[in-house]
């Protein structure tokens, strides 16, 4: 068993926010877990081509928009999973951060981050 504190791990600024990785690819659990939050007002085209992703809000808001236009607010208590691979636009509420727990299969190394550009999805 081991116990890890977030201000112990390494916290990654992937662009629009900060990951703090609490579970990577090196603890051999087979997922990854990471404490995610998104800044206020941001908005984010993101993309998962090696990762699948399951985010639970734990406070804060925001929404996720599918590559097609739907549109899911997120609110405390609300997970979304991007089980194919989706291509999603990650935004936050213009008043507050959202926070989310990030799992990832197959897990992080822990040092990755995004490459933010409007003209197309950032992936890892």
């Amino acid at each position: 068993m081991f116990v890890r504190r977030r201000e112990d791990v390494n916290t990654v600024n992937w662009g629009n926010g900060t990951s703090s990785r609490l579970l990577v690819e090196q603890d051999s659990m087979g997922f990854a877990v990471a404490h995610t939050v998104v800044k206020a007002g941001s908005s984010s085209m993101l993309k998962y081509s090696r990762h699948l992703e399951a985010c639970y809000c734990i406070a804060g808001s925001g929404s996720v928009v599918e590559h097609d236009g739907t549109r899911h607010e997120i609110v405390p208590g609300v997970l979304y999973a991007l089980d194919e691979h989706d291509a999603h636009h990650l935004q936050a509420a213009d008043h507050e951060d959202m926070h989310l727990i990030s799992v990832f299969n197959p897990p992080l190394r822990g040092d990755e981050a995004h490459s933010l550009d409007p003209s197309g999805y950032s992936s890892y």
